[in-house]
């Protein structure tokens, strides 16, 4: 006698590794910007130490950074500046006050409205020199 068994149930497909949950992607985000703040910074005492070595080389590297695209990388630094500032004292408050993990996910929805209106008006500010100051 043989039984005929059914197929199993389809497995849900992952959009992403991180299931889409916005506190992972809130991590990701995190450890990415840090990543990026570190590499400036990096390059930042890099550059600045040229003025001991050779200032010509550093008065170079200042007329470099004096570009567009330059000027466009800053906008993407200040952003990642200010979420990974915002997103760390929302992770502060998660660890240290007694009722973070409960409020974690509101902390976040306002971490990131604060962060979209303050790296708005950031940006903004930076395109008016950008636009202007040329």
């Amino acid at each position: 006698m043989s039984t005929i068994e059914a197929p199993a149930p389809a497995q849900p497909k992952r959009k992403t590794l991180y299931r889409g949950d916005p506190g992972m992607w809130s991590w990701a985000l995190h450890r990415i910007t840090g990543v990026m703040l570190f590499f400036f910074l990096f390059v930042h005492v890099l550059d600045t130490a040229l003025v001991r070595v050779s200032p010509e080389t550093y008065d170079h590297a200042i007329e470099i950074y004096k570009t567009p695209l330059v000027a466009l990388m800053e906008m993407g630094l200040v952003v990642a500046v200010l979420y990974h500032a915002l997103n760390g004292v929302r992770l502060i408050l998660v660890d240290f006050w007694s009722q973070g993990p409960r409020f974690q996910k509101q902390m976040l929805w306002i971490v990131l409205t604060i962060w979209v209106l303050v790296a708005a008006a950031g940006v903004g500010r930076q395109f008016f020199y950008l636009l202007t100051e040329h």
